[in-house]
């Protein structure tokens, strides 16, 4: 079959697999969410052979540390996929849900309902966690998924979606409800994009080059998501060990996420007393710090950061320092060279943090607390289907409610218009 008529039949396959999960009931919705974890959990040596496979020729193919990172599972990764599943089961089913409802003085009834978007599609690189994740709360939203990974993951993407679907027909959810694309070939992606009739959204996950490429050449609306530029702003009022730990944490507990930190910047009042001790931590962790000149006049062996630091995200263990004078300065930083995604506050002045908090408009900006807590699992919304940085038709982590789009409805008793 040529390459665009198995994406056309793809999206057929989808939009019909739709059309039935738009009238599944949450019960049936959460048994198929229940096999898919028992499945997961089930099937561990399986998956975990089948990623083996994906990471013994991830060198050859001159991948990154980071990039390799990602694209590994183990038996807590494996475990923690089965917990999100489990997590979108216990989460209330935003379909159908009234989201308002109000009386027009003609005695029209009018309201607003949550519905399922219909046909999703995830183009994503190197995570196999995403192939579960995105397929469990698109069920759970009543949205059918066609999953596109890289080419890097392949045996592990598609062994993942096989527990999958199998759980889907286990519970009596159209099989069809989860797709996970098998072809390498590169213009299956062209043909996925050009899908109008059939897909109503794509969301693309991966590195800036790919999401670049996916809004350029879509017919289909795209949520987006360049890259994660995130700042930890310490401030002449913080608790110092208290911004120690966040800065550490922030950058060093995972460096391959979006949400992880890639600029330190500190209020100069305290960066005598904060970046000596906080820099030997950080180097202790094997991160290499990149400082403005104020940050090398008080710390020894800190290479210069240029333009481009500011603008970087890393993925890795390297960290741009600014020193600055305040808050203002501070944020004049933060909206130049961040990418609206993760932005924290450390401080003991509540007015400041208030401030910061209404002035910075971040897809997620947090006060004492770790850029790495911006993500759908930390923030109670189960598992998430990506983080947009676009603020149309979704801003932040995407769950469930972000799965879906609303209508009107209207209950009338006779009323015509004049």
């Amino acid at each position: 079959m040529a390459v665009a008529e198995e994406a056309i039949a793809i999206g057929r396959r989808a939009r019909e697999a739709a059309g039935a999960l738009a009238d599944l009931s949450t019960e049936l919705k959460n048994q198929t969410l229940v096999a898919m974890a028992g499945g997961i959990e089930a099937r561990q040596e399986f998956l975990l052979a089948e990623n083996a496979k994906d990471v013994g020729s991830a060198g050859d193919k001159g991948l990154s540390k980071a990039v390799i990172d990602r694209l590994t599972l183990n038996p807590q990764r494996v475990a923690a996929m089965a917990a999100g599943i489990r997590d979108i089961v216990a989460l209330p089913d935003p379909v159908r849900q009234v989201t308002r409802k109000w009386q027009r003085p003609n005695g029209l009834e009018v309201g607003k309902m949550r519905i399922p978007l219909g046909v999703i599609t995830i183009i994503y690189e190197a995570r196999p966690n995403v192939t579960a994740d995105a397929a469990s709360l698109c069920m759970k939203s009543g949205n059918a998924v066609i999953l596109k990974g890289g080419s890097e993951a392949k045996f592990s993407n598609q062994a993942i979606g096989d527990v999958l679907r199998e759980a889907c027909v286990q519970a009596g959810a159209p099989e069809d409800a989860v797709q996970v694309v098998g072809s390498t070939d590169r213009a299956m992606i062209h043909e996925l994009l050009k899908l109008e009739e059939y897909v109503d959204l794509i969301i693309p996950r991966g590195g800036e080059e790919l999401i670049r490429f996916v809004a350029a050449n879509s017919l289909v609306p795209v949520v987006k998501h360049y890259k994660g530029v995130c700042h930890v702003y310490v401030d002449s009022d913080a608790d110092l060990d208290m911004a120690e730990r966040i800065s550490l944490n922030a950058k060093v507990q995972r460096p391959s996420v979006c949400n992880a930190m890639e600029t330190l910047l500190v209020h100069e009042a305290v960066a005598p007393r904060f970046l000596p001790g906080v820099i030997d931590r950080l180097r202790e962790s094997g991160v290499e710090v990149r400082g403005c000149e104020k940050t090398r006049a008080l710390v020894d062996g800190v290479s210069p950061a240029r333009e481009a630091d500011w603008h970087e995200e890393y993925l890795d263990l390297v960290l741009a320092v600014r020193v600055v004078a305040d808050m203002d300065e501070a944020i004049e930083h933060i909206r130049e060279y961040g990418s609206d995604h993760t932005e924290t506050i450390v401080t003991a002045d509540r007015g400041k943090a208030e401030d910061f908090v209404a002035r910075v408009n971040s897809s997620a900006v947090l006060v004492n607390a770790s850029t790495r807590f911006n993500d759908g699992g930390e923030l109670g919304l189960g598992a998430e289907i990506g983080i947009s940085t676009s603020k149309i038709h979704a801003f932040g982590p995407m769950g469930l409610e972000e799965l879906t789009s609303t209508k009107f409805f209207v209950f009338g008793d006779g009323q015509v218009r004049n």
